[in-house]
């Protein structure tokens, strides 16, 4: 059989290096790949991205199971656009996806289903946000709402380190679309 494996970092490698040791396994693609993926007996880079194109591929294929790691297909939902045109792949439904692509999503669902959760409030404006710093103090952490890509989380130790996050992410656009909500 064949698999498919998304994205292009260790995770991903480890899990098409893992995948490819099956005797039931013929070939591993892994799209886009890294550097050590290209490198191992049993698996094949493919520079595809877009969801489209991965589909026609997976269909030429004759692609068994896709396996999706990182959060941003996820989160544009290519486990429905797989699902949609009659894919087997595991990851979770875009609708789910939300939990880890929106902070502000997470902790609204954490609320309404009463899960243990810490305190917090979610500011497009940056005066709003530094205002809220200053009433709840320090340490305190700074989340950009979006996918960061392990870059949006601060665990600020003082006001002043809160105050240049939030410039950071809101102010200064450090993180694009992630941080315009923190």
């Amino acid at each position: 059989m064949k698999l498919l494996v998304i994205g292009s970092g260790g995770r991903e490698h480890a899990m098409a290096w893992k995948l490819a040791q099956s005797p039931r396994v013929q070939k591993v693609f892994v799209a886009p790949g890294n550097g050590g993926t290209a490198t191992e007996n049993g698996l094949e880079n493919i520079e595809i991205s877009s969801i489209p194109e991965l589909i026609s591929f997976s269909k030429k294929e004759h692609i068994h199971l896709t396996v999706v790691g990182p959060e941003a297909p996820l989160a544009a939902g290519i486990v429905d656009a797989f699902q949609g045109a009659g894919l087997k792949i595991f990851g979770p439904l875009r609708a789910a996806a939300q939990l880890e692509a929106s902070k502000d999503f997470a902790k609204r669902f954490m609320l309404r289903h009463g899960l243990p959760t810490a305190k917090h409030a979610t500011f497009t404006d940056a005066a709003a946000a530094k205002a809220y710093v200053d009433k709840q103090r320090a340490p305190i952490v700074i989340k950009a709402d979006g996918l960061a890509a392990g870059k949006g989380v601060v665990v600020a130790a003082a006001i002043d380190e809160a105050k240049a996050a939030i410039d950071l992410m809101l102010v200064q656009n450090r993180l694009g679309d992630a941080g315009a909500r923190v």
